[in-house]
């Protein structure tokens, strides 16, 4: 038996985002290990330049993820300012590319969101967790602030509905909230999917699950100050499609 925080992700837009290569920001269809620990992070007040705090979350918490509903794909455009590309040497943070104004240029960005997807969460504290996971309840019942979903501009449509409980695998867990209403009225625009899908981290053992697929995510954070993150393998399981 295993200890496990688990609660749901909705929203009328969510952003998990991918490797941002020029201009194209996308999206994953379900949520990423970084922005996990970002909601956990800004509901417990950890700001984004303490590096402690930071790395205590990343090596504290491992996740897995039920989604429900992959929500429907939505893409907009932004302009943003851009410098020109230096040939004699790199710029490394945003701030040193925007410190002179009269070699910044504007170019057309495109963003990828997903619209009222649906997910339940599941998160395992390590052995050297700083907090525990009544801690973490509480705190997303109660955030420092505001969570959101990926983006500032992708903000909860419902409550976390935070809940604790002792499972014998992840799976167990993630799906003790099938007998709750994940919403509290029908809505025609949340279309739930026709086959569950499941991800976890490959650390947890007990998953209760044989791997469908194994796939590589670059969203496990190394330095949030940097805005740097590494590559980590997930696992995928595919339930059996829903009657």
């Amino acid at each position: 038996m295993q200890d496990y925080l688990v609660f749901r992700l909705y929203g009328p837009m969510a952003s998990w985002g991918e490797l941002a290569v020029g201009e194209q920001r996308t999206s994953a269809v379900h949520p990423s290990r970084s922005a996990l620990l970002g909601l956990l992070g800004a509901a417990l007040g950890v700001r984004r330049d303490d590096d402690a705090g930071q790395l205590a979350l990343r090596d504290g918490y491992r996740f897995g993820v039920k989604l429900i509903a992959t929500g429907l794909p939505l893409r907009d455009y932004h302009t943003v300012q851009s410098p020109d590309v230096p040939k004699k040497f790199s710029y490394y943070t945003r701030k040193q590319e925007m410190r002179d104004r009269s070699k910044l240029n504007t170019i057309l960005t495109s963003r990828e969101y997903r619209c009222d997807s649906l997910a339940v969460v599941a998160v395992q504290a390590g052995p050297d967790a700083r907090h525990d996971l009544a801690t973490l309840a509480a705190s997303l019942q109660a955030p420092v602030f505001v969570p959101y979903l990926g983006r500032k501009s992708c903000p909860l449509a419902l409550p976390l509905a935070p809940r604790l409980g002792r499972f014998a695998t992840l799976k167990d867990a993630l799906d003790s909230l099938d007998d709750m209403p994940l919403l509290p009225a029908p809505s025609p625009r949340l279309k739930p999917d026709a086959q569950a899908r499941y991800f976890w981290d490959a650390a947890i053992a007990d998953s209760g699950m044989r791997p469908t697929l194994q796939q590589l995510r670059h969203d496990q954070p190394l330095s949030r100050r940097r805005w740097q993150f590494e590559t980590r393998q997930e696992n995928v399981y595919l339930a059996e499609g829903r009657q």
